[in-house]
């Protein structure tokens, strides 16, 4: 096999262990990994949209809505009518959401460590700098193909 071929499986392989491994970690808080990532997240910054929040994570706007249905009733995000836009939704954390999420973090400083620790810290910053660089590329990707098959659907003439 070759670098090409091989990389899609490392990718998945590496992500998969760590979402395995934090889902276990997080199961006796109640939080499942991705639950943890939007809280992670919104614990960066101010209130985001919903679309917002998506893109940051990044993850499809109805997981999202899914995750913060069953997060909104357990206190710890809220939801409010953007002051803007009353189609749009603000979310952010709650007191009680921000303390779970320290929680969580401090739960997950085992994962942290052991991935850190795997690789040199040179490595970490390059590792870091070649993700986000394949990420950029394959989202540029997407939108490309979104964009041909729009061009080609607007092409078709009804029957």
């Amino acid at each position: 096999m070759t670098e090409k071929s091989e990389l899609p499986l490392a990718l998945r392989a590496a992500y998969l262990a760590m979402h395995r491994h934090s889902d276990a970690q997080f199961a006796a808080h109640g939080v499942t990994a991705d639950q943890f990532v939007l809280l992670a997240t919104l614990a960066r910054g101010t209130a985001l949209t919903q679309r917002e929040l998506a893109r940051r994570m990044p993850s499809d706007p109805s997981t999202v809505r899914a995750m913060l249905v069953l997060l909104e009733k357990q206190g710890v995000v809220e939801r409010d009518v953007h002051p803007s836009d009353s189609r749009a939704r603000t979310v952010a954390l709650t007191a009680a959401g921000k303390r779970k999420f320290r929680q969580l973090w401090n739960a997950g400083e085992s994962i942290r460590t052991q991935m850190s620790e795997a690789i040199e810290p040179a490595e970490a910053s390059e590792l870091v700098r070649l993700l986000t660089r394949i990420a950029e590329s394959l989202n540029q990707g997407v939108l490309s193909a979104s964009q041909q098959t729009n061009e080609n659907d607007a092409r078709v003439s009804p029957a």
